[in-house]
C-alpha cells in the first residue's frame, strides 16, 4: 500500500471575500489583490482524500491575508484531526508572543512562520530583534514548532544567525521553508534578479549550492528541511531530477529531517494530484524506510504534540 502523505505546506484561499478580506502585512504597503483562484478548505479535503493525503499545515498565506489568521483557524477547526493551522503574526509586536499563547490553548494553533515582509530590504530584526526572540521563546515554551522562510539574497546572513538561534532552543524544532538553499530560489525572486539584469545561475549537481548554505547545520539536529514545489519547480528548469538533491540532502543531514509539502494556493503550476505524484517520485533514491520518514513520519512526529 502506497505510504500516505503528510502536507506540512498547503495554502488556503477563500472563496468568501466578503468574510475574508485580504489585508497587507503592515499599514505602508497597498492591499493584496484577490488571486485569480481559491483553493477552499473543503476542495483542500477533497484533494487530500483524492490522494491518500492523511493530514496537512495549513500555512497562513501572508501575502494575501497579513496577520489574518482567521481563515485558516476556521478551516482546521472543521477538521481538527487532519489540518493544522500554522500562522503568522509580527514579529514586531510586543503582544504577539502572548497573543500566539492565547492561540495556541484557544484556536488549536500549532505553529508559527516567521517570514520577513520585504525581500529586498537585507535586515535581521525581523528574526532576531528583541521582540522577535521573545517570539521564539514562546515557541520553545509551548514546544509548537518554529518555521521560517528565507529569501536568496538573505541566505548568507541569515542562515549563520539562525545556527545561533537553533543552538539557544535546541529542544524546538525548526523547519526551513524551501530547504534554505539556492534551489529555493521562488520564481518570483528570478523575476526580480532578471529585472535587475543580473544573470541568474544555479550552483551544479552533485553539491547543489548545499556546502555554501546549509551544510552549517549538519550537527544542529533540530533544524529541519522542508521540500516543496518551489524547489521542483527551480530543479526542473535547471533539468535536473529532483530525487538527486532529496537524496543529496538525507545523505547530509539524515533521513530524520527532511518533509515534503506541496505549496498549493501559491504554486500553481502543477495539481495536487501531479504534487504528490512529484513528491514520490523525489524519493526515487530513498529506501522505504527513508521514503516513509520523508513524506510522512518525520512531519508526523514534529507535530506529535497535535496527533
Amino acid at each position: 500500500m502506497a505510504i500516505a502523505l503528510f502536507d506540512t505546506h498547503a495554502h488556503l484561499i477563500s472563496d468568501d471575500w466578503d468574510t475574508y478580506r485580504p489585508k497587507p502585512l503592515t499599514p505602508d504597503l497597498p492591499t493584496p489583490e484577490r488571486p485569480n483562484y481559491s483553493v477552499t478548505v473543503d476542495s483542500l479535503i477533497e484533494m487530500m482524500d483524492a490522494n491518500n493525503v492523511e493530514r496537512a499545515c495549513l500555512v497562513q498565506r501572508g501575502h494575501v491575508y497579513g496577520y489574518d489568521n482567521s481563515y485558516i483557524i476556521d478551516s482546521a477547526a472543521k477538521f481538527p484531526k487532519r489540518l493544522h493551522p500554522v500562522v503568522i503574526l509580527d514579529t514586531q509586536d510586543a503582544a504577539t508572543p502572548e497573543v500566539y499563547r492565547d492561540m495556541v490553548r484557544r484556536d488549536g494553533v500549532c505553529g508559527f512562520r516567521m517570514a520577513h515582509t520585504r525581500p529586498w530590504i537585507l535586515d535581521t530584526a525581523w528574526m532576531s530583534s528583541p521582540a522577535a526572540m521573545d517570539v521564539w521563546k514562546a515557541c520553545a515554551d509551548l514546544g509548537t514548532p518554529m518555521t521560517i522562510i528565507f529569501y536568496q539574497k538573505q541566505l548568507s546572513y541569515n542562515l549563520p544567525l539562525l545556527k545561533i538561534i537553533a543552538e539557544k532552543f535546541p529542544d524546538l524544532p525548526i523547519i526551513v521553508d524551501h530547504g534554505g538553499m539556492p534551489y529555493g530560489m521562488t520564481q518570483v525572486e528570478v523575476g526580480y534578479a532578471e529585472e535587475d539584469g543580473e544573470e541568474v545561475v544555479m550552483p551544479p549537481p552533485p553539491d547543489f549550492g548545499i556546502d555554501e548554505t546549509i551544510k552549517i547545520f549538519e550537527d544542529v539536529p533540530n533544524i529541519y528541511f522542508k521540500f516543496t514545489e518551489i524547489n521542483i519547480e527551480r530543479l526542473m528548469a535547471e533539468n535536473i531530477r529532483p530525487a538527486r538533491i532529496v537524496r543529496r540532502m538525507v545523505d547530509s543531514f539524515g533521513p530524520d529531517r527532511l518533509v515534503w509539502g506541496s505549496d498549493i494556493g501559491q504554486s500553481m503550476l502543477w495539481s495536487y494530484q501531479e504534487k504528490t505524484e512529484m513528491a514520490h517520485s523525489a524519493a526515487d533514491f530513498l529506501s522505504e524506510d527513508e521514503t516513509r520518514k520523508f513524506l510522512r513520519d518525520n512531519a508526523a512526529r514534529i507535530y506529535s504534540h497535535v496527533s
